[in-house]
């Protein structure tokens, strides 16, 4: 049961990910790949939002 809750907590964060980076960092209609300034936009999004989601995780542990 907790597996199951855990992977819906990933897949969860995943699509918020996705979804603000995405509207955040391409601004035009995408291409065959990315531009060098879309890439850079996505990874440092991507991990400052992966950053914080873990911040979050680690106080909620602490309260309890």
């Amino acid at each position: 049961m907790q597996q199951e809750q855990q992977r819906a907590m990933v897949n969860e964060i995943v699509a918020k990910l996705t979804s603000e980076c995405w509207d955040k960092c391409i601004t035009g209609t995408p291409g065959n790949k990315f531009s060098s300034s879309e890439s850079s936009c996505l990874t440092n999004c991507a991990q400052r939002y992966m950053e914080m989601s873990m911040l979050i995780m680690k106080r909620f542990q602490s309260m309890q």
